[in-house]
């Protein structure tokens, strides 16, 4: 069983940010993306709706007051979620949970293929850091992969697709990055929100990365363990045809980028995503 220790990351800093991180963008009137150092949150509510907000993953570690003060920035002083949603569990997508459910006491929904990684009963797979990539794919064996433990505030996604406390959006369960990674999608206009099912900046490279060059590529490659699943989930996302989507990295993609790039991903997943060589590509 994994300690109260584990779940803040408290020895986890890495060294470089995008330039992007902490300037939260509004790309709908319910639709808000703030940058965290490397990874993406998203807050999914009207701001004239305080009360009715939820935060989709949680950021880096150490990330938890910047998250507290864009919610209050968006939503008002003393604001809370109505919950917040995984699509996974990796550090990058978890790192303040733990802080963020001391700070508001929330619910959190998951998959249940992702919850033993959430209640403290299993570890990821480490990430292999031999993927062809690049800084950041080295400097991956440094990065944690650990389970956490906030079985207090976890509750599992039911299995019709429903989401409880987003009762407009469903999720689709995407394994292949992980178990039990999901992603949102909102059918009346076409907004996906991806997780790490399929990302658009190379997250291995570090200068990609830095200056958050738009590149449609598959999961991040050191963290990925199931590459057959990976390509099947990309293909199911394709088939929805979204005409906006934000990742978990890197910048949100609209329209006809979309619509090219995530249709040349389905079809070109072996030779644009999955690594040469690696200890999880067979």
């Amino acid at each position: 069983m994994n300690t109260e220790k584990d779940n803040d990351f408290s020895e986890t800093h890495l060294p470089f940010t995008s330039i992007s991180s902490g300037d939260g963008l509004a790309i709908l009137p319910d639709l808000y993306v703030l940058p965290v150092q490397i990874a993406n949150i998203i807050m999914i509510g009207n701001p004239d709706d305080s009360d009715h907000f939820v935060l989709v993953d949680a950021g880096m570690p150490h990330s938890h007051k910047m998250i507290i003060e864009a919610c209050e920035n968006r939503f008002g002083s003393d604001c809370k979620p109505k919950g917040i949603i995984l699509t996974h569990g990796h550090f990058d997508h978890v790192g303040a949970l733990a802080a963020l459910c001391e700070h508001w006491g929330v619910p959190v929904f998951a998959h249940k293929d992702e919850t033993p990684y959430l209640d403290g009963r299993k570890d990821y797979l480490p990430p292999d850091p031999t993927v062809n990539g690049g800084l950041v794919t080295e400097f991956s064996h440094f990065f944690p992969y650990h389970g956490i433990n906030i079985s207090r505030n976890l509750h599992p996604l039911p299995k019709d697709g429903s989401i409880p406390i987003l009762g407009n959006w469903k999720w689709i369960h995407t394994p292949g990055h992980t178990p039990g990674h999901i992603s949102l999608f909102r059918e009346a206009d076409k907004t996906l929100i991806a997780g790490d099912a399929f990302v658009t900046v190379k997250q291995e490279s570090l200068y990609k990365v830095l200056v958050q060059e738009t590149e449609f590529s598959g999961p991040p490659k050191y963290f990925t363990t199931d590459w057959k699943a990976a390509e099947r989930s990309v293909k199911k996302l394709h088939s929805l045809h979204p005409r906006l989507a934000v990742c978990g990295h890197g910048l949100p993609v609209y329209e006809d980028e979309l619509e090219t790039g995530l249709a040349e991903l389905a079809v070109s997943f072996k030779e644009i995503a999955v690594p040469k060589n690696g200890k999880y590509v067979h």
